[in-house]
C-alpha cells in the first residue's frame, strides 16, 4: 500500500517509480480520486456543522413554546442529504484504497534497472559447481524406488509426488536442520502458525487481490498458506510495537500451498514446481532505519545454510522487471544442480520496506505522540524440496546410484551415510 501524502507532494515521482514497474503513470487518475473524496469529506463536514446548529435551534424553539416542525423537517433533510454523502465517500475511499493496493512497491534506487530474469545481475559465488552430468532428481529417486509420482498423480493429480523411506526422512532432516540453524545461530524464534488465514492475512502482505489464482482456497473461504510469510508478518497486524521489542526474527518449518498458475508446461517433471511442498521461512520486523542491514543479514543467513551443507550456488539482486510486487529490493540464492547443469532459484529474500506494514496496520512508538510503520523482510531459509534436489543431484555417486548423506545432516538421520536402493 502506497502513502496518498507522499503522492499528493511529489506525483512525478511516483510516475517514475511506477515506470519502473512497466506501468503508465499512475498519480492523475489517484489525486482525481483522493480530490473527489477529501471534497465530500468537507462537504460532509460542513452539513454535520449545520445539522447541529439547527437540532440545537430545535430545542430552543421548544423551550419558548414554539413550532418546531420547519427545523425539523431541514433537519431530516440534511440528514438524508448527509447518508447519500457518506455513501459517496465510501464509495470514493474504496476506489482509492483498491487502486493503491493494486501497483506494486516502489523499488530501491539500488535496484539495477532491466526487462526480466536475463538482466539481474550477480553478486556473488560460493563452491565449485560438480562439473559432470548427472541423471535429474527425479531420475535418481525413482531408479532409488524412492520417490513416486505415478501414484501421486493418481490420488491428488500431476504436480504431486510420493517420497518414502530415507528419501522422506532426508527431506525431513533438511527442514530440522535449517530451523536449529536459524533458531541456535541466526536468532530467530520458531513458530507453528496456522495454515489456514483469513482475507485479511493474505491482504496483508500483498497476495490478495492481485495474485488469487494462485492460491487456494477452502470451500469455507479460507486460504492454504502459499508461504509462512503470511502468518508471520500477521503476528504484528494492527499493533503499534514498543521500540525496545524490535528487530523481531521469526521462522517456521511449513507445507506452502501454490497453484502454480503461471507456470504452465514449465518443470512438469519432478519437485522444482509442486502444488504442495515444504520450506522453512524467514520474516523480520525491524525499525525502517535498519531494514538494509537486516537484508543483507537475512540472506546471508540463507547462504550460510546452503554453505553448511556444501552446496554450490550464487547470489543476484533481481532487476527492476523481475522484482516481485511488494518488494523494494529481492535478493535470489540460485543453487547448482548438476542434473540441469545450471543455476536454480531455491531462496528469494526480500526487503518491503513499510509497504506490508502500511496493508497490515503493523506501527511503532517512535516517540509519546509519533507512531510510524515498520519495515518488514521475508526469505526462504531455504526452499527444502529444492534443497533435496541438490542434495540428490550433488551427492549422487554414480557408481551404485545412491545418494552420499551430507555431514551436516547425518545427526538427523539415524546413522544412515548412504541412501541407496530399496531391497
Amino acid at each position: 500500500m502506497h502513502d496518498i501524502k507522499t503522492i499528493r507532494d511529489n506525483p512525478d515521482a511516483f510516475d517514475a517509480a511506477m515506470k519502473r514497474r512497466k506501468l503508465g503513470a499512475q498519480s492523475s487518475d489517484i489525486l482525481k480520486l483522493d480530490e473527489e473524496r477529501r471534497g465530500a469529506q468537507t462537504a460532509l463536514q460542513e452539513l454535520q456543522a449545520q445539522r447541529n446548529a439547527e437540532s440545537q435551534k430545535i430545542g430552543e424553539i421548544k423551550k419558548s413554546g414554539g413550532d418546531a416542525s420547519e427545523v425539523m423537517a431541514q433537519v431530516t433533510a440534511l440528514k438524508n442529504e448527509m447518508a447519500i454523502l457518506e455513501e459517496r465517500e465510501r464509495t470514493l475511499a474504496d476506489s482509492l484504497s483498491q487502486h493503491l493496493a493494486a501497483l506494486p512497491n516502489v523499488l530501491s534506487a539500488a535496484v539495477p534497472d532491466g526487462a526480466d530474469e536475463n538482466d539481474n545481475v550477480e553478486l556473488r559465488r560460493w563452491g565449485d559447481p560438480r562439473a559432470d552430468k548427472v541423471p535429474e532428481h527425479f531420475e535418481i529417486g525413482e531408479a532409488l524406488g524412492l520417490m513416486d509420482a505415478e501414484t501421486a498423480a493418481k490420488m491428488s493429480g500431476s504436480r504431486f509426488t510420493i517420497l518414502s523411506g530415507a528419501l522422506a526422512r532426508l527431506e525431513r532432516a533438511l527442514g530440522m536442520f535449517f530451523l536449529d540453524v536459524h533458531t541456535g545461530e541466526h536468532g530467530y524464534t520458531e513458530v507453528s502458525p496456522p495454515l489456514l488465514v483469513k482475507d485479511h492475512a493474505m491482504f496483508g502482505t500483498g497476495q490478495l487481490p492481485k495474485f488469487a489464482e494462485d492460491q487456494f482456497r477452502t470451500t469455507r473461504d479460507d486460504w492454504l498458506l502459499p508461504t509462512a510469510e503470511v502468518p508471520l508478518t500477521n503476528m504484528v497486524a494492527e499493533s503499534i510495537i514498543e521500540p525496545a521489542t524490535l528487530p523481531r526474527r521469526y521462522t517456521a518449518f511449513t507445507p506452502c500451498f501454490r497453484q502454480e498458475a503461471g507456470a504452465a508446461g514449465r518443470d512438469t517433471r519432478g519437485m522444482i514446481r509442486q502444488h504442495q511442498f515444504y520450506k522453512v521461512e524467514m520474516v523480520s520486523v525491524m525499525l525502517p532505519e535498519e531494514s538494509e542491514a537486516e537484508h543483507e543479514r537475512m540472506t546471508r543467513c540463507a547462504e550460510t545454510v546452503l554453505e553448511k551443507l556444501g552446496l554450490a550456488h550464487r547470489t543476484i539482486v533481481l532487476c527492476s522487471g523481475d522484482t516481485g510486487f511488494g518488494a523494494i529490493r529481492t535478493y535470489d540464492i540460485e543453487v547448482w544442480l548438476p542434473g540441469q547443469q545450471r543455476y536454480r532459484e531455491i531462496s528469494s529474500c526480500s526487503n518491503c520496506g513499510d509497504f506490508q506494514a502500511r496493508r497490515m496496520n503493523a506501527r511503532y512508538r517512535a516517540g509519546e505522540k509519533d507512531i510510524r510503520f515498520v519495515h518488514t523482510l521475508n526469505g526462504s531459509g531455504v526452499a527444502v524440496g529444492r534443497a533435496l534436489i541438490a542434495v540428490m543431484e550433488n551427492y549422487y555417486d554414480p557408481s551404485d546410484g545412491g545418494i552420499f548423506v551430507p555431514d551436516a545432516l547425518k545427526p538427523y538421520m539415524g546413522g544412515v551415510q548412504k541412501i541407496l536402493k530399496t531391497a
